[in-house]
């Protein structure tokens, strides 16, 4: 992004807006060395600390001091014990933590670590706080720790640049699973495993906490006087001794988990809007344990008076509205043997419900007449030309799909995923008419450089639109991390 900036010859050439569709920080997976930088700007800076419940660990003031300190905080994590009926059904029998994440030996507990991630993920300055220390000792721990050190003194390298092109370029986020944790809300059975065990209910706040203050604040500032009231009592009851208060905590955590405003849409033209596919799900009606909607009816119908009578609307969806339809198809299979989870099984037509209002917003005659949905999840990139069919009159959607900037899908797997979709889910194939989206007729752009039938780009990056006046895409590009990248060109015909 810096690099473009300085490349921009000409006023139209400055990019519009930096939109970050979500897991802008993983608090539930963060790297020994950075765990380690975390915990040294908390001494240095003498963030709040607070006393926890439920935990094995009555402070948070412990975390830098007990056994599993680093790698292995999964043991830390609250477990289900506290209804073993519930265990066996979302589990599968299974002992495991309420966190689903596979790599939770780091994930971030108290709000002081939440806050000193993002200081250190958005500014160069607090690392001058951080030491040279490596705080484990066994050996397969300390080679992985240096390993991951590397890898931290390469992102420490670019942070300059990257706090300088934000500082230029208008920002936008909006939170995905992994700025709070794996799988967040995923299903009505997640939801009441995590938010009634005491813990786990409070690292979900902690890190809901850290996204506000830290990402959703800036969006639209007026939507949270209120929150950044208690935010500010929060703070202010500590009465110099750095600890916050608990009941103070709790009730603001409360008043986080039913707030109604994480979305927003800014008047652009195009008018962009920002949805939140996290925290207004749509439960489903037949297992608890299926996967939840990304929206509910009402968020839905929400979402479709704000776009209604718009010439032209840009949508940031974290998760593709139109995915690949083969990897869609492996997690309903795995749904209905109940392992959601194996899979990461959240699209958008995992519900039929929430799918088919979705589809049917494409098919109302006010909607806009250009469409272009932005969205990323997935760590892979692509870009689709849709439209509805039959429907000569209907919209022209665009789905642009950018993932990940610095976290890719594995390379050979994917390369099969996309040759079996392309097979089995070719225009002509009948298997479309067993999906949801039979109603929509959908043409991959072909990536520049592509090998033969390859339709997905598998390249961390950042994703580059550029739109006519009219709100239709003029260019598609994937800027690589290593400086190249690929331009996704609309194609004739089928091949």
């Amino acid at each position: 992004m810096d690099e473009e900036l300085q490349k921009a010859k000409k006023l139209e050439d400055v990019p519009s807006l930096l939109l970050m569709t979500g897991d802008q920080v993983y608090a539930d997976d963060v790297a020994g060395p950075m765990l380690h930088a975390i915990q040294c700007v908390i001494h240095q800076l003498g963030l709040y600390q607070e006393v926890l419940e439920g935990a094995s660990l009555s402070h948070s003031k412990e975390l830098t001091s007990v056994a599993n300190a680093y790698y292995h905080r999964d043991e830390l994590l609250p477990e289900s014990e506290f209804n073993e009926d519930l265990t066996e059904r979302f589990f599968g029998g299974v002992r495991k933590p309420v966190f689903t994440t596979a790599n939770a030996g780091n994930h971030l507990i108290s709000f002081a670590e939440v806050m000193a991630m993002y200081l250190l993920v958005w500014s160069p300055e607090p690392w001058a706080c951080v030491t040279s220390a490596e705080p484990v000792d066994d050996p397969d721990e300390l080679a992985r720790y240096r390993k991951e050190q590397a890898a931290i003194n390469e992102f420490r390298k670019s942070l300059p640049q990257a706090a300088r092109a934000m500082a230029n370029v208008p920002v936008y986020m909006i939170f995905d699973d992994h700025d709070v944790t794996d799988d967040w809300n995923l299903s009505a059975l997640w939801e009441t495993t995590a938010y009634e065990h005491p813990f786990s209910r409070r690292i979900i706040g902690n890190a809901l906490l850290g996204y506000l203050l830290c990402q959703g604040w800036g969006n639209q500032p007026g939507n949270f006087g209120q929150l950044i009231e208690q935010c500010q009592r929060l703070f202010e009851s500590s009465n110099g001794q750095h600890e916050l208060d608990t009941a103070i905590q709790d009730d603001l955590i409360d008043q986080l988990f039913h707030f109604q405003h994480w979305h927003f849409s800014l008047p652009t033209s195009p008018r962009l809007v920002v949805l939140d596919t996290r925290t207004h799900r749509w439960r489903s009606e037949i297992r608890r344990s299926h996967p939840s909607g990304l929206m509910d009816w009402e968020s839905l119908t929400d979402f479709q008076h704000e776009i209604m009578g718009e010439d032209a609307v840009v949508v940031v969806s974290p998760a593709p509205m139109f995915g690949v339809k083969l990897i869609e198809m492996i997690q309903r299979v795995f749904t209905f043997f109940g392992k959601p989870l194996l899979v990461d099984a959240e699209n958008w037509m995992a519900h039929r419900g929430a799918a088919s209002v979705l589809l049917n917003i494409f098919g109302h005659p006010r909607t806009p007449r250009h469409f272009v949905i932005l969205s990323g999840d997935v760590h892979y990139s692509f870009a689709y030309d849709v439209r509805v069919r039959h429907k000569q009159n209907g919209p022209r959607v665009w789905q642009i799909t950018s993932s990940g900037i610095k976290n890719e899908f594995p390379n050979a797997l994917l390369e099969w995923l996309d040759r079996l979709n392309r097979w089995l889910f070719a225009p002509w194939s009948p298997l479309n008419w067993f999906t949801k989206r039979r109603r929509m007729w959908i043409s991959p752009r072909l990536p520049e450089g592509r090998e033969a039938g390859e339709r997905l780009w598998n390249g961390a990056g950042i994703g580059d639109v550029r739109l006519d006046d009219e709100g239709a895409p003029t260019a598609i590009r994937q800027l690589d991390a290593g400086g190249g990248g690929t331009i996704f060109k609309q194609r004739a015909k089928d091949d």
